[in-house]
């Protein structure tokens, strides 16, 4: 094929290739419920109880509610311990701090936020948080695409933790990177 015969192909090709890609990304996402979900103070959206160790986890809302877009939960009766050093590969991490001070490790950022602030977890970048100071925190957590991170949390509810290790982050899409931090 000579040369301008391959150009002159691959540009009226071109954008067959894309609205078939863009055809399959739409596919895979379903259209968000349009049903409204009241969840009381206190509440978890579905009467579970979830908790890590260092604090009570109430689901917010569920990924089926939001078609994978959004995951978010509260931490509440937050206390010493934290999640190990981590990064998701696919999702951002917001928090927002409602009670307490809480130390944050953000890449190679220590941040000290109080209630009222909030921080961006990037995807593909390390971090980690603990309370500070004897007082119980709480917080609101939203993660955007919501992923795997619904099934990581009810897998890792105590009282049956299992092993937390490299090979069982990589389950959810995260990479474990370091221990939990601790306060100055």
């Amino acid at each position: 094929m000579k040369r301008r015969n391959f150009l002159r192909s691959a540009a009226s090709a071109f954008p067959i290739a894309l609205t078939q890609s863009f055809a399959l990304a739409t596919e895979s996402f379903a259209e968000p419920t349009s049903e409204v979900h009241v969840v009381p103070s206190g509440q978890d959206c579905a009467g579970e109880a979830h908790s890590r160790g260092y604090s009570h986890i109430l689901f917010k809302n569920t990924t089926q509610q939001t078609s994978g877009n959004l995951f978010l939960i509260e931490h509440k009766n937050l206390v010493a311990g934290g999640p190990p050093l981590h990064m998701h590969l696919d999702q951002e991490e917001w928090f927002f701090v409602i009670e307490g001070g809480i130390l944050f490790q953000i890449g190679d950022k220590r941040l000290h936020l109080k209630a009222g602030d909030s921080v961006l977890a990037p995807r593909k970048v390390p971090h980690a948080f603990c309370i500070e100071g004897s007082t119980p925190g709480r917080m609101l957590i939203g993660f955007t695409p919501a992923g795997k991170m619904e099934q990581f949390f009810r897998d890792t509810a105590i009282p049956n933790p299992p092993v937390e290790d490299a090979a069982f982050f990589r389950r959810y899409d995260m990479q474990l990177v370091g221990p939990p931090i601790k306060p100055a």
